[in-house]
């Protein structure tokens, strides 16, 4: 059955909720929440401290990454090809963009991390985990600030993983709204009007809905 509540958690309750409903090797179908970004998306554990999360989230964000970095704290364990995001990320993340700068109620600020459409359920490395992530512009309640909500399809998450793709979700986001301020939202038809430069005082991250299929406990 899936697993699913309205109330809306921090990344940390998220983690320690997928911990208890996998415990002793449960399989979870269809888990969802709306989790908030804009209370911290830095989850440490002894799998996954500070620096590693920071390293991971640089690659797979298309920023230079060093050896020492490489060897100290990639690892097939931490995700292997299945959780490599890197490829073709930047010109996906600055299509994201232009496409909310120029029209910031449009339905078509998606990522799409899988690179080949029709590949093999052999390869692990088309086998990715996080899937596609739906960016979307929404106002705040007193129509001063522009928020930047997302949605997250993953095909599978374990939850000893989920510190690691939570992380980079968030850093995406952060990155995606500071773009935003710095290029300023455009519009093109009155209805946009409350997402003009005039309009808009800051650009935050809000909510992530979060879907995964299939919910497990670890990685192997």
């Amino acid at each position: 059955m899936p697993q699913g509540t309205d109330e809306v958690l921090s990344c940390r309750q998220v983690w320690e909720e997928m911990n208890a409903l996998t415990a002793g090797g449960v399989i979870v179908r269809n888990f969802h929440r709306r989790i908030s970004m804009n209370r911290g998306f830095l989850v440490e554990t002894d799998l996954f401290p500070r620096e590693a999360l920071i390293a991971y989230s640089e690659y797979n964000l298309g920023q230079p990454v060093s050896d020492e970095q490489h060897y100290k704290y990639f690892s097939e364990h931490r995700g292997g090809l299945q959780g490599d995001y890197r490829e073709g990320i930047q010109n996906k993340i600055a299509n994201v963009i232009d496409c909310l700068t120029r029209f910031p109620l449009s339905k078509r600020a998606i990522i799409t991390v899988p690179n080949d459409s029709n590949a093999p359920h052999t390869s692990d490395a088309d086998a990715k985990c996080l899937r596609e992530i739906h960016f979307y512009l929404d106002k705040d309640d007193d129509k001063k600030n522009v928020i930047l909500n997302a949605t997250v399809l993953m095909r599978a998450q374990a939850a000893e993983i989920f510190p690691k793709n939570i992380h980079f979700i968030g850093r995406l986001m952060e990155y995606i709204t500071q773009q935003l301020a710095i290029k300023g939202l455009l519009t093109g038809s009155d209805y946009d009007a409350d997402f003009s430069r005039d309009a808009v005082s800051v650009v935050e991250i809000g909510e992530l809905f979060y879907l995964a299929t299939t919910l497990v406990s670890v990685r192997w």
